[in-house]
């Protein structure tokens, strides 16, 4: 692959081309939430166990109440009443009713459950007034999945209805790949933790806000961050940051990947034995921006400002954190939007604008951007709730035109809809 500047979709085809999943373990359920599933998990039995009433009623033969109404009431003994987690004693015969609660077992000889609305009752006779119920109100045995199907498979991100599909098959322990460990490193000579904030009163430093938004990033997707700290701007010292880094599954650099007099950060990863295969991407903000290995792992080199290296990080980072955890599709999903006011492009690149999102009184989503779009104003950031794709061209996109925006919060296992 050239160190040309790629479109924002070759770029992202480039950097999943070649990551596998990592290795698996087993966890408790209960501790499984957001985690990727690594094998398919059949089911050892039926779901429903039993033919089951799905509402409080009457359980009673089909052929027995049909044509029941108002007017033409048909009376049934009421034989026993089953309580859900109870099983009936005996059938339900011809002109025999059960009472039933919700989630019992049918008795043998029903087929049916009245709901009790449509009825009367009057010591252990029922009256059926309306026959809507016939051949209803009833749960399959097997209807929601049949012993041996495949109920979640391997690649899903696991979320609270998977988690009691997996509990009501048995599945205590499911097999899921591990969670990537990623290293964090900031480059600046201005950056501080927020230790040194000293500094920063003084008017110094600026406190290194990628440490810390980059760490929360990485753990909402899944991963385990690894803060290797912040390397001034000295090659020895990036050299002996980067070196922490050995061991990670993926490492992530924020700062140091442009053309200044100071940006270290590639002819480092080249002295110790890393490759770069990726350089600066066709798009703003995040426009410089490196991508290759170092110690047998993949690296990214995220831009040093700090909505650049949020977004960055979005669009590539965290795709690759979900293919390292596992995640089949591991995309966010887009929607269509429309604008709500004219967005105008200094430059014929793929723009990544912070929005938010609003219904319009039409049904549509419609976007507003959240004001400047600087890439150091990092507020604007934490405004949008969306990331609007504007493609190179036109250079002015007027209110009314819809385009495509990456919900900051959306779900995962949408494709790559990228401009190329």
């Amino acid at each position: 692959m050239s160190l040309t500047r790629l479109s924002v979709g070759e770029a992202s085809a480039h950097m999943l081309a070649d990551v596998p999943a990592l290795g698996e373990e087993t966890v408790e359920l209960r501790d499984s939430l957001g985690r990727v599933l690594a094998r398919d998990v059949a089911s050892p039995v039926s779901l429903p166990l039993w033919d089951n009433a799905s509402m409080d009623g009457f359980a009673v033969r089909a052929t027995d109440v049909r044509g029941a109404s108002t007017d033409a009431p048909v009376s049934l003994r009421v034989v026993e009443t089953i309580a859900a987690g109870r099983r009936s004693t005996r059938a339900v015969g011809p002109g025999e009713a059960a009472r039933i609660m919700t989630g019992a077992p049918l008795p043998p000889g029903a087929d049916s459950v009245v709901r009790v609305e449509d009825t009367t009752v009057t010591e252990d006779v029922v009256r059926i007034r309306d026959d809507r119920d016939a051949g209803t109100n009833v749960r399959a045995v097997g209807e929601d999945v049949r012993t041996g199907t495949v109920v979640v498979r391997a690649g899903t991100t696991l979320r609270a209805a998977h988690i009691g599909v997996l509990s009501s098959i048995g599945c205590a322990r499911p097999a899921v790949h591990r969670r990537p460990r990623v290293a964090i490193l900031a480059t600046g000579d201005e950056l501080v933790p927020l230790e040194g904030f000293d500094e920063v009163l003084a008017g110094r430093r600026i406190v290194s806000s990628n440490s810390y938004s980059l760490e929360a990033a990485v753990r909402a997707a899944g991963g385990e961050p690894v803060v290797v700290g912040i390397a001034p701007d000295d090659p020895a010292a990036l050299a002996a940051r980067l070196r922490a880094a050995d061991g990670c599954d993926l490492i992530v650099t924020s700062g140091g990947v442009s053309v200044g007099d100071f940006d270290y950060t590639r002819t480092v990863i080249a002295a110790l034995g890393g490759s770069l295969s990726l350089w600066r991407v066709r798009m703003r903000p995040g426009a410089p921006l490196g991508f290759g290995r170092l110690f047998g792992v993949p690296w990214i080199g995220l831009p040093g400002n700090p909505v650049s290296a949020l977004v960055t990080f979005e669009l590539f980072g965290r795709p690759l954190l979900r293919t390292l955890g596992g995640a089949a599709q591991p995309h966010r999903r887009t929607v269509p939007v429309v604008l709500e006011e004219d967005v105008v492009l200094r430059a014929p690149l793929t723009h990544f604008l912070r929005c938010l999102l609003v219904d319009g009184d039409d049904g549509s989503l419609r976007a507003r951007l959240t004001g400047g779009q600087s890439s150091g104003m990092l507020t604007s950031m934490s405004s949008a709730d969306a990331l609007l794709v504007v493609p190179p061209e036109p250079a002015t996109v007027r209110a009314g035109s819809t385009l495509r925006a990456i919900p900051l919060d959306g779900d995962l296992g949408g494709s790559a809809l990228f401009p190329a």
